[in-house]
């Protein structure tokens, strides 16, 4: 039983507003529907001492004996009556719906909203979506994408798809995995500027800016040294999927998601560039709110989500050498 604050007023025993916890309640109406303390606490399995020890602490909060008790006799008081009545529809209502919400959270139908970042939804994770919706039909799933963070409490999402970790303390958070980041440019591009052989030649380049990314932290696959860079942005955008493009372009060279430039890796349409170097990895949530309990279809796409991006190839390359063969 879940306990919470009520307020009642009930002028034909007291008359004043007392706080009263429902619990309490929900037990003597159990008592008084089993005919007795012991019956009671043997059905709602609790110790006997429990049964009376809550049943005087609420005789003691109303100000009134609700029970006659002795061991042959069971009866209600004048105002247990009228408290029983008072509370009888209450807690049937209660516990109806308490056992509609516990079967719920059990099963895997019904809605499920979940927000997520629109770029990698419709791109690299995009078959992701398509295998859970296939794998669980009768899951309802109402997918909103928004690149910004919606407020997962205020539009009462289940689930969130997250990338980079949570400040809020209303949320509770699990790592997926990461996504690599890689300096890329177009052939054209490097085909008219020498490509970089060090990361001080960068400054030489017209280099491609994205909100996101405000700071170049570098490592070295492999000595580990780790280099953070501010680089002297040409071109700046908001959005990833534009900054993407504008490299394919031949505009710049650009700091970027695996995520993001895969396929144009793969069709030759961006290269990698200063390859011995990877950028910041970029942590992947599963973000849901800290007060609710987590249902069972969202705890399902929670470790559908983290079952995938442990399998998916692009996100276990680290990032590495993805150019397309010559």
């Amino acid at each position: 039983m879940v306990s919470f604050i009520i307020n009642i007023r009930n002028n034909s025993i007291i008359n004043s507003i007392y706080e009263i916890m429902l619990d309490d309640i929900v037990l003597y109406i159990h008592i008084v529907q089993s005919r007795g303390l012991a019956i009671a606490a043997k059905q709602l399995r609790l110790p006997a001492a429990t049964v009376t020890r809550r049943l005087q602490k609420l005789e003691t909060s109303i100000g009134c004996k609700l029970i006659h008790r002795s061991a042959r006799q069971f009866s209600l008081t004048a105002e247990g009556e009228v408290y029983y009545q008072a509370f009888y529809e209450l807690v049937q209502t209660f516990e109806a719906t308490q056992r509609s919400l516990s079967a719920d959270l059990h099963l895997l139908s019904g809605k499920l909203k979940v927000l997520a970042p629109t770029n990698i939804s419709t791109g690299l994770l995009q078959p992701m979506w398509s295998s859970f919706i296939k794998s669980y039909p009768d899951i309802q799933l109402d997918l909103s994408l928004n690149n910004a963070n919606q407020d997962i409490l205020v539009v009462q999402a289940d689930i969130a798809l997250r990338i980079g970790p949570q400040k809020d303390s209303q949320l509770y958070q699990k790592g997926l995995g990461f996504i690599p980041t890689v300096l890329v440019a177009s052939t054209d591009y490097l085909n008219n500027h020498a490509a970089p052989a060090q990361l001080d030649e960068l400054f030489k380049h017209r280099i491609i800016g994205v909100n996101s990314i405000p700071v170049w932290t570098l490592t070295h696959r492999v000595t580990g040294n780790e280099v953070e860079l501010t680089p002297s942005i040409n071109t700046f955008v908001n959005d990833i999927k534009m900054a993407s493009q504008w490299a394919c372009d031949g505009i710049g060279i650009a700091l970027l998601p695996i995520s993001e430039v895969y396929q144009d890796l793969h069709d030759g349409n961006l290269v990698q560039v200063l390859i011995d170097w990877s950028g910041p990895k970029r942590e992947l949530y599963a973000v849901w709110p800290s007060g609710r309990l987590l249902s069972a279809k969202a705890k399902c796409l929670r470790d559908f989500m983290q079952d995938y991006i442990d399998k998916d190839e692009v996100l276990q390359t680290q990032g590495m050498i993805l150019n397309k063969p010559n």
